[in-house]
């Protein structure tokens, strides 16, 4: 996978934010999504910053039936003049991702959307720039994919030492309407992706391009995360 040079001018988006984990593993009682961050919910970093990205036009949240009416109470707080879809998401993440294109449906095919971007919203620290970035390289390539290097891996035997993975992140970019076929061919084939470019790479020929991001852009997945990321906010 490689980057363009140069993205393109200002298209028009969807920004899909999946919120429908748990708090398991990161020791709480309810969505991590939901638990406090400097002083507003993690949920509600995560839709600032899709709020910012210059070409939006529809923002989605799909949720946990259970959580609804805890994100109907929060999301006001950082809207705005902006509406919200919430939809209902699945078991799994192919299937939430499909419950909101589902919603996209009409307007793509209106040609309405030119870009969907698809953003965990356990990924409280994204920036509006990086938004933008895979927005407006997805709308020239066809996908883009922000990440880091994972660093050197090797075997437990420690043989085999690789250095060219990446970790990849979110928000994740694509062209809406290759986006919306390759997820109605993988309905009909009964196919899950484990995330949003499987599916497209799996039925599409559509290339997919890394864009460079940086460890700041965290997942909170345990509890030391949500330290972390205050400690990056108060800079």
């Amino acid at each position: 996978m490689s980057a363009p040079e140069q993205a393109v001018a200002i298209v028009r988006t969807a920004v899909v934010v999946l919120a429908g984990g748990s708090g398991s593993r990161v020791g709480a009682d309810r969505n991590k999504v939901l638990l406090d961050l400097a002083g507003l919910p993690v949920l509600a970093h995560s839709v600032r910053s899709a709020l910012g990205t210059t070409s939006i036009r529809r923002l989605v949240v799909v949720h946990r039936p259970e959580d609804r009416a805890d994100i109907e109470r929060v999301l006001p707080a950082v809207l705005g003049p902006h509406d919200v879809w919430l939809v209902e998401g699945g078991a799994e993440r192919h299937d939430s991702e499909w419950a909101a294109l589902q919603a996209l449906a009409a307007d793509i095919d209106a040609g309405e959307i030119d870009v969907v971007a698809v953003h965990d919203a356990a990924r409280p620290l994204a920036t509006t720039e990086l938004f933008d970035r895979v927005v407006g390289i997805a709308a020239h390539v066809g996908a883009a994919v922000p990440g880091v290097h994972a660093g050197p891996l090797s075997r437990r035997d420690g043989s085999a030492v690789v250095e060219e993975l990446m970790a990849v992140q979110t928000p994740q970019a694509f062209r809406a309407p290759e986006l919306l076929a390759a997820y109605r061919r993988a309905a009909a084939d009964d196919f899950t992706g484990t995330d949003t470019a499987a599916c497209l790479e799996r039925y599409t020929d559509l290339p997919v391009a890394a864009v460079a991001s940086d460890r700041r852009n965290l997942k909170i997945t345990f509890p030391e995360d949500v330290t972390i990321a205050e400690r990056l906010l108060s800079r």
